[in-house]
């Protein structure tokens, strides 16, 4: 098991394949992208499936996320899937992505065992899909929705970030696509894990505005606490049901007491936070030889010390070094 000094357990894994992203959004990198770690640094697919082999029949893991950057960038992606669904006990596998160039490989990632999709799309309109990620490839993010969906990845969640001036009137036009096309919306308060440190906490759009938005169109009804679990986003029903919404509110409404998540940053080390400042490294200790058991300690060892919180309500709280697309969602 991975347990911390707190009595969390880690049950779900999220595992980056990549830092690069073939999108450059203003609330995570800047415009000329950044410096992509090279690939003696990345794991390979061996040292990927092997260490989630170890989470799995030693650590207790029961869900594995594949994330990124942009995990569709990851070459034999199709395969990293494959392999990790055929495990014993086999974990539920998902994917969070971009989208982009979901169409084309979503049957495929079905057929090898993925299970769904989570897709980032923060917007309706392609002008505004532009200036946010700067670049044009709206359409390509819905037909990989639409693709996500036919193949059967469902439900297909789809994550929004309202942005000031940009696209935070869109709530209730996003909700509404949402149900009509039988995608699960959640929306995520923008998080200090930009590249460019430029987050403010008096910027960001708030649950509680997300929330008062979809209330000028639509009824809401909290689902409740015993529902939710572990699950980082608070659901409500949408008009009686059975469509729903989340919010992820890790800024004003941490979740931190029902943590389940421990991640592996795409060159192999172990967060036990989203937010830590530290991290333990696996690779060097896989590739000077060491056997399974040892990895499996110095996990165990890395999730003791995860902190009680994210420590963001704290006004000494210190971004982490490296950004969302070093450290995985």
């Amino acid at each position: 098991m991975l347990v911390d000094t707190y009595g969390r357990v880690a049950t779900d894994l999220r595992v980056s394949l990549t830092d690069r992203c073939n999108l450059r959004c203003t609330y995570c990198m800047p415009e000329e992208g950044l410096a992509w770690l090279a690939k003696p640094e990345l794991l390979t697919d061996e040292e990927i499936v092997r260490l989630v082999r170890i989470a799995v029949t030693s650590l207790g893991i029961t869900e594995v996320r594949f994330t990124g950057g942009e995990p569709l960038l990851r070459p034999g992606l199709v395969s990293l899937v494959e392999r990790c669904a055929a495990l014993e006990p086999r974990p539920r596998l998902s994917l969070t992505t971009n989208g982009i160039g979901l169409a084309r490989v979503a049957p495929a990632l079905k057929a090898a065992g993925l299970d769904r999709v989570n897709v980032s799309l923060d917007t309706l309109r392609p002008e505004v899909f532009a200036a946010l990620t700067r670049r044009k490839r709206h359409q390509d993010v819905l037909d990989g929705l639409a693709a996500a969906h036919a193949a059967g990845l469902t439900p297909v969640k789809v994550n929004a970030v309202l942005m000031p001036g940009l696209n935070q009137d869109e709530a209730p036009e996003l909700l509404a696509w949402a149900l009509a096309h039988d995608y699960e919306l959640r929306f995520i308060e923008q998080m200090p894990l930009d590249a460019q440190h430029g987050w403010k906490r008096e910027g960001m759009i708030t649950a509680e505005e997300i929330l008062a938005s979809l209330r000028t169109r639509f009824t809401l009804t909290e689902e409740g606490a015993g529902r939710r679990g572990s699950a980082p986003a608070e659901r409500w029903l949408v008009d009686g049901g059975p469509g729903r919404v989340g919010v992820i509110a890790s800024v004003t409404r941490p979740f931190c007491a029902a943590c389940d998540r421990t991640r592996l940053t795409a060159d192999g080390q172990v967060r036990n936070c989203l937010f830590a400042t530290q991290e333990t490294d696996l690779r060097g200790a896989l590739r000077s030889g060491a056997p399974d058991e040892e990895l499996a300690e110095l996990w165990r060892a890395a999730m003791w010390g995860k902190r009680a919180g994210s420590g963001l309500d704290d006004p000494r709280f210190l971004q982490p070094a490296r950004p969302m697309s070093a450290i995985g969602g």
